[in-house]
C-alpha cells in the first residue's frame, strides 16, 4: 500500500486519459486573437488585450470531462496548447512541419490546423512582439542575442508571468469587488490629465475582462447543468447541479466553501494562462488561504478528508491539462514543456509561527497520489519545522518525482527584508516557478527569469581578447590574449572587464524586451490581481506592483569557477604547461596526444568545485562577486515609477539552459569538451564532486547567497534503495538542517533515481511511460525529453549519505 494511499477511481482515469493524451497545436486562440486584433486595431492597447481575452472566452471550446468535478480548459482538448500570435508568428510558420519530428517536447497538428495558422500569419508579419522586440535592440547588443551569449528569446515570444496573483483576496472579496474599485477609480478620473486619460482606458478594460471572466463561468455553468438533465447517475447529476451552482457564483462572488474556493482559484488561474502565455504562473501559499474553507467545511461536516483530497488531486490533474509550445531553440531551454505552476506549503506566518496546518499534510498527499510534473511543489523550510512534517516530505521525495523542492526561510526572509520588503510581506514569500521567490499578489512580473548570460563563454571571449570565440566577431575591448598573460591576476582582470561589459548588455536587452512588452502586451486581469495596480491605475508593466525586483539568469557557474581553478593551479603555479599550450588544446578540444594529456592534469589536478575546497569555491565568489557588484548599479524599466525596488538581482535557475548553451562553448579550461553541456544552476559539474553530499552543501554555502535572491538552485541525486532505509531518511533530515540552519542553504531538490533504470528508460520509453525526473527547477516525463537532455540527467552524479 502507498504510504499515501491511492487516487480515486475516477481520478485514476482521469489521469491515465491526460497521460494518453497526445499534446496537440490548437489554433483557436490564434483565430480569435486575430480577429478581436483585426476589429479592434484602432484601441488603446489595454482595451485592445481586454476586448481580446472576452472574445477567447466567449467562444472558444468549452467542455466538462465526466470524471471532473471542477470545471475549466485552456484550449480545445487537454494537453493541447495554443498558439499566441501577438508574440510570436514566425517561429511557429517556420516549424509547421517539424513538431511532430522534433528529438523531445513533440507536439501533433492536423494539416488543417497548419492551413489556419498560415492563413492568418500575414496579419502579423513585422507585427508581433519579437518584431519589435529585435527591432528595438541596439545592434551591438543585439550582436550578443544573434550569436547566443545572452539568450532571451523567452521574454519576446511569450508572456511574462513568473507571478503569483493574489488569490487569497480573490477568494474572500471574489472579482465583483475588483469591478467595484476599479468602476469607482474610473468615475473619479479627470479626465483633462494625460496620465488619467491612459488610467481610464486600463479601468475600462478591467471591466470588460471581469464581465468577460463571469460570462465564461456562466458558459460552464450551462454546460453542467446541460449535462446534468441528460445525466442518468444520480451521484454524476448531482455533482454537475452543485458544479453548476458554484461557477453561477465563484469567481465573481466571494467564495464559502472549499470547493468553491478551489473552482475559484482554478478559473481565474486558468484564464490568466489564456491572457498571457507566461510560465512560471503560480498559486502561491495555498495552505495557507485554502485553510479556512477547509477546516470550515470539515467542521460543518460538509466534506471529510478523503473528499477534501478528491478535490486536490483533481485541481492537480486540471493543472497538468494546460501545455505550452515553443520554438524548438527556445524548447531547449525549458526541455519537457514545463509550465512550473508552483504550489507552496510550510514556513511561517506573517506573526513568525509555523504556518504547517492539516492542509500542508493533505495537499502533500495530493501531490503524491497524482505523481505529475505539475504542480511544482516547494515547502518552505525553517528552524521550527518539526520532524514530523520533514518526514512526510522525505516520503514524497522518495517517490521520485523531484518534488518537494526546499527554499530556506532562514537564508530568504532576511535577504527580502534587506531589499526595503516589509517584514510582514518577507514572511510571506511563496515560490514562483521554479526556484525564483516573490511575495504572492504584491511582486511584478519576472522576479526570476530575465535573460541567460553563459559564463563559461563569457571567460573564453575574455581569454580572447573580447573576440567570440567561434564567430570571431569583436564584441568589446578585452585585457590581452589569454597567451601572453604572465600571471593569474590578468586572467581576473580580464573576466572583470568582459563580464562588467556584458552584463550591462544584458540590461540593455532586457531593458529593450520590458520596453516593447509594457507597449504591446498588457495582461488586464493579472494586473487588477497584483497590488497596487488598481490603486495607481497602471498595468505591471507600467510599474502597477508595490514590489518589482527582477534577475538574470547566470548558466554554468561550476565551469567558470573550475576553470578558474584549473588556470591558477595548471598555468601560473605548477606551470604543468603554458598559456599557450592550453589555448592551442582548448581550440583543437583537446585533439592529439598532448592536448589530451593537458586535459586529464586539468581534469585531475586542480580542486574542483562541490567539494569544500576554499581554492575553487572562493574563486567561484570573488568571479561572481564582480558581476554582481556591476549588475547594482542597473535598473528595470519600473525604477522611479511606483513600485518599490526596481532594481536587479542575481539569480541561477537556469532550467535547462546549460545544455544548449554549452553546445555554443568552446571547451573550457576545466577539461570539458567543445558542446557538452555546462553544469545546471549552482550544482558541482557532473562527476566532480567526489566527497558527498556535506561537501557539495558546503560549497555551495560559500556563494554569495544573501545577493542571489533570484535563486540558488541546487540539484541532488540518489537512488531509491538508500531512502528506503529508515535510518538514510533521518540522515537526510539532518543533512537538509544542516545545509539550511547552519550552512545558510538557500534550496535544494531531489531526483530519486538509479542511472540503471534512467539508461533502461532511455532504450525503452514505453515501458517507462510514468518516470518522472527533476531537470532543473523543475520536473517533467523522463522520455518527452530530448536524448542530449536526457543524457545530461544521466550523467548526474548519484549522492550517498
Amino acid at each position: 500500500m502507498n504510504h499515501f494511499g491511492q487516487l480515486t477511481n475516477r481520478m485514476q482515469v482521469f489521469r491515465e486519459k491526460l497521460i494518453a493524451a497526445k499534446p496537440k497545436v490548437c489554433a483557436e486562440r490564434a483565430l480569435l486573437t486575430t480577429q478581436s486584433y483585426q476589429d479592434h486595431f484602432q484601441d488603446p492597447l489595454t482595451l485592445r488585450r481586454a476586448y481580446m481575452l472576452k472574445n477567447i472566452l466567449e467562444h472558444m471550446t468549452i467542455f466538462i470531462e465526466p470524471e471532473s468535478i471542477i470545471a475549466g480548459n485552456q484550449a480545445s482538448s487537454n494537453r493541447s496548447a495554443p498558439i499566441f500570435p501577438e508574440y510570436a508568428m514566425d517561429w511557429v510558420i517556420d516549424e509547421l512541419d517539424d513538431f511532430e519530428k522534433r528529438d523531445g517536447d513533440v507536439f501533433f497538428i492536423t494539416e488543417e490546423t497548419k492551413n489556419k495558422l498560415r492563413k492568418i500569419a500575414p496579419f502579423w508579419h513585422n507585427n508581433t512582439l519579437k518584431d519589435r522586440g529585435l527591432a528595438a535592440m541596439p545592434a551591438d547588443s543585439k550582436l550578443f542575442y544573434d550569436l547566443g551569449i545572452i539568450k532571451a528569446e523567452g521574454n519576446i515570444t511569450s508572456g511574462d508571468a513568473h507571478i503569483a496573483v493574489n488569490y487569497e483576496r480573490l477568494l474572500q472579496r471574489g472579482l465583483r469587488d475588483v469591478k467595484q474599485r476599479s468602476a469607482e477609480k474610473l468615475a473619479a478620473l479627470d479626465l483633462t490629465n494625460y496620465q488619467n486619460l491612459k488610467k481610464s482606458y486600463f479601468y475600462r478594460a478591467i471591466l470588460i475582462t471581469i464581465e468577460a471572466v463571469q460570462a465564461f463561468a456562466e458558459r460552464y455553468a450551462i454546460l453542467a447543468q446541460t449535462l446534468a438533465k441528460a445525466e442518468k447517475n444520480p451521484q454524476r447529476q448531482a455533482e454537475l447541479t452543485q458544479m453548476s451552482r458554484i461557477l453561477k457564483k465563484v469567481p465573481y462572488a466571494p467564495a464559502e466553501t472549499f470547493h468553491e474556493a478551489v473552482q475559484s482559484i482554478w478559473l481565474v488561474h486558468l484564464v490568466l494562462q489564456i491572457e498571457s502565455n507566461g510560465h512560471s504562473l503560480s498559486y502561491g501559499r495555498l495552505d495557507q488561504f485554502l485553510y479556512p474553507y477547509y477546516k470550515k467545511d470539515l467542521e460543518l461536516g460538509s466534506i471529510t478528508d478523503k473528499s477534501a483530497c478528491e478535490l486536490l488531486t483533481n485541481l492537480w490533474l486540471k493543472t497538468f491539462t494546460i501545455n505550452k509550445i515553443r520554438s524548438w531553440s527556445h524548447t531547449k531551454f525549458s526541455a519537457g514543456s514545463p509550465l512550473y505552476q508552483n504550489v507552496t506549503i510550510g514556513g511561517q506566518t506573517t506573526e513568525k509561527k509555523d504556518a504547517v496546518n492539516p492542509l500542508s499534510y493533505l495537499i502533500l498527499r495530493s501531490v503524491a497520489q497524482t505523481k505529475l510534473p505539475q504542480p511544482n511543489l516547494t515547502v518552505r523550510y525553517h528552524k521550527g519545522l518539526d520532524d514530523a512534517f520533514m518526514k512526510e516530505c522525505i516520503e514524497v521525495v522518495r517517490l521520485g518525482t523531484g518534488m518537494p523542492a526546499f527554499n530556506n526561510d532562514e537564508i530568504i526572509i532576511p535577504s527580502f527584508i534587506e531589499k526595503g520588503v516589509l517584514e510582514k510581506d518577507a514572511y510571506n514569500y511563496s515560490a514562483i516557478g521554479c526556484v525564483e521567490v516573490a511575495v504572492p499578489g504584491k511582486w511584478g512580473y519576472r522576479c526570476t527569469g530575465m535573460s541567460f548570460l553563459n559564463f563559461p563563454k563569457s571567460l573564453m571571449i575574455a581569454l580572447n581578447n573580447g573576440v567570440d570565440t567561434d564567430s570571431g566577431c569583436k564584441l568589446c575591448e578585452g585585457n590581452g590574449h589569454f597567451s601572453h598573460m604572465v600571471s593569474f591576476d590578468e586572467v581576473m582582470a580580464a573576466w572583470d572587464k568582459i563580464i562588467r561589459q556584458f552584463t550591462r548588455h544584458c540590461v540593455i536587452i532586457d531593458t529593450c524586451c520590458d520596453m516593447v512588452l509594457e507597449e504591446d502586451t498588457a495582461d488586464i486581469l493579472c494586473s487588477a490581481l497584483t497590488d497596487d495596480c488598481i490603486e495607481r491605475g497602471l498595468t505591471i508593466k507600467e510599474g502597477g506592483a508595490i514590489y518589482d525586483f527582477i534577475s538574470d539568469l547566470q548558466v554554468g557557474i561550476a565551469n567558470l569557477g573550475d576553470s578558474l581553478a584549473a588556470i591558477k593551479k595548471c598555468v601560473f603555479e605548477d606551470k604543468l604547461f603554458t598559456p599557450s599550450e592550453l589555448w592551442d588544446a582548448l581550440v583543437h578540444d583537446f585533439a592529439g596526444t598532448t592536448s589530451k594529456k593537458i586535459q586529464q592534469h586539468l581534469i585531475n589536478d586542480p580542486p574542483k568545485y562541490g567539494n569544500d575546497e576554499d581554492y575553487v569555491d572562493l574563486l567561484i565568489r570573488q568571479a561572481y562577486d564582480i558581476y554582481i557588484d556591476e549588475l547594482s548599479h542597473y535598473h528595470n524599466t519600473r525604477y522611479g515609477r511606483g513600485p518599490i525596488g526596481g532594481t536587479y538581482y542575481a539569480g541561477t535557475s537556469s532550467i535547462s539552459a546549460n545544455v544548449p548553451q554549452g553546445t555554443c562553448t568552446m571547451a573550457t579550461p576545466d577539461g570539458r569538451n567543445a558542446s557538452d553541456p555546462l553544469a545546471e544552476g549552482c550544482s558541482p559539474s557532473h562527476g566532480m564532486d567526489k566527497n558527498g553530499p556535506t561537501a557539495v552543501f558546503k560549497s555551495v554555502s560559500k556563494l554569495p547567497t544573501t545577493k542571489i535572491t533570484g535563486g540558488v538552485l541546487l540539484n541532488q541525486k540518489t537512488t531509491p534503495q538508500i531512502l528506503d532505509k529508515e535510518e538514510n531518511q533521518v540522515k537526510l533530515i539532518a543533512l537538509l538542517r544542516t545545509f539550511f540552519n547552519r550552512l545558510q542553504g538557500f534550496h535544494v531538490q531531489y531526483n530519486v533515481v538509479s542511472r540503471a533504470t534512467l539508461v533502461e528508460a532511455q532504450k525503452n520509453p514505453d515501458k517507462h511511460r510514468d518516470l518522472i525526473v527533476r531537470v532543473a527547477g523543475y520536473s517533467a516525463f523522463f522520455n518527452i525529453l530530448s536524448k542530449q537532455t536526457q543524457d545530461d540527467i544521466i550523467d548526474r552524479t548519484e549522492q550517498n549519505l
